[in-house]
C-alpha cells in the first residue's frame, strides 16, 4: 500500500504545506513548511553546496515558463473564475513579501498562509463535481499560467486529490508543471505524489523515468529520483539505486540532496540494502548524499 509522502524531516509537515498531515507545520513567517533543503543558503537565489554552504550560482536559480495547449474545461471555468477572486481577496501584501523572500524570489505571493489557503480552497471547490482527465489539466495548467504561487499550489493539490482519476496519458502534463517556474516547493510534491501515483498505477512508466533521469533539466531529474518515495515495500530498489548512482556525480545541490533523501526513505523499508548500497558506493556518491541516506541507520 503506498502511504502519503513523507517530508525531508520525519516531523514536518509537507514541503510547502500543500497539504495537511499529522505533523503540519509552518516555516518562518510564510506559512511555508521547511523541507529537505531548509539549511539552504539566504535570499540570494543561489543553491547551497555539497557542503551546506552558499556557492556561485550555476544556472540553478528557480526557472519560470508558461504552459500552452490548455484543453477546454467547464469545470476548470468555474474552479479558476471562483479561486482568482477569493484567493486575492484575502490576501496579505505585507506576507507576500516575507514569503517571496523566503523562497527566494521563485514567483511572486498573495500572502495566504496554508491553513488559510486550504479553507479558501475548500470554498472554491465547494460543490463542483469531480474532474475527469481532461478537467485536471486544465485545471493545473490555467493555475501555473498565473504568477502567484498559491495558484501553483493550488494545482499540486487538486491533482494530489485527483491523481488516480489520470491515465498514464497525464505524464507529459505533469512534466510541464514540473518544467513550469520549478523549485523545489512544488516539484517535490509533483514528484511524490502525481508522477509517482502514475508510475504506481502503470509501472511501464517506469521506462519514461528511465528517461527522465538522463534529462538536461535537473527538475526533472531530481523527479525520476524522488518518484518513489511513497512506494515503501513495491520501491523497484534495483531502479532506485541506478537512478542514484547516474546522477551520484553531479554537483547541483538539490540533485544530491534528492539521492539522500530517497535513499533515506527507503531505508526505512529495507535498512540493510540501503547501507549495504552506500558502502559499496561511498567513493562515488557525494558526502551531502551518504549524510542524508544514512541520517536515520
Amino acid at each position: 500500500m503506498i502511504e502519503t509522502a513523507p517530508t525531508d524531516h520525519d516531523t514536518e509537515g509537507p514541503v510547502t504545506g500543500i497539504a495537511p498531515t499529522d505533523h503540519d507545520t509552518e516555516g518562518p513567517v510564510t506559512g511555508i513548511a521547511p523541507t529537505d533543503h531548509d539549511t539552504e543558503g539566504p535570499v540570494t537565489g543561489t543553491a547551497p553546496t555539497d557542503h551546506d554552504t552558499e556557492g556561485p550560482v550555476t544556472g540553478n536559480a528557480p526557472t519560470a515558463g508558461g504552459p500552452a495547449g490548455i484543453p477546454d474545461s467547464a469545470l476548470a471555468d468555474t474552479v479558476l473564475e471562483r479561486l482568482t477572486t477569493v484567493y486575492p481577496a484575502a490576501g496579505n501584501p505585507f506576507r507576500a513579501q516575507e514569503m517571496v523572500a523566503y523562497m527566494k524570489g521563485v514567483a511572486p505571493f498573495l500572502g495566504l498562509r496554508s491553513p488559510e489557503r486550504r479553507d479558501l480552497s475548500r470554498t472554491v471547490l465547494d460543490g463542483t463535481p469531480r474532474p475527469d482527465e481532461q478537467d485536471c489539466a486544465a485545471v493545473a495548467l490555467r493555475c501555473f499560467a498565473l504568477p502567484e504561487r498559491e495558484y501553483h499550489y493550488f494545482a499540486v493539490d487538486y491533482l494530489r486529490r485527483h491523481v488516480k482519476r489520470c491515465s498514464s496519458g497525464f505524464l507529459p502534463v505533469a512534466r510541464s508543471l514540473v518544467t513550469t517556474v520549478s523549485w523545489w516547493d512544488t516539484v517535490d510534491h509533483l514528484a511524490a505524489h502525481v508522477v509517482g501515483g502514475l508510475v504506481a498505477a502503470d509501472p511501464a512508466l517506469g521506462d519514461r523515468m528511465d528517461e527522465w533521469i538522463e534529462d538536461e533539466d535537473l527538475w526533472v531529474a531530481r523527479t525520476a529520483i524522488l518518484h518513489q518515495l511513497r512506494f515503501k515495500g513495491a520501491t523497484d530498489a534495483d531502479r532506485l539505486f541506478a537512478h542514484c548512482l547516474r546522477r551520484a556525480a553531479d554537483t547541483d545541490f538539490f540533485l544530491r540532496k534528492a539521492i539522500g533523501w530517497s535513499l533515506r526513505e527507503y531505508g526505512k523499508t529495507a535498512p540493510a540494502e540501503v547501507r549495504a548500497f552506500v558502502a559499496a558506493n561511498t567513493t562515488r556518491l557525494s558526502p551531502l548524499s551518504v549524510r542524508e541516506a544514512l541520517k536515520h541507520l
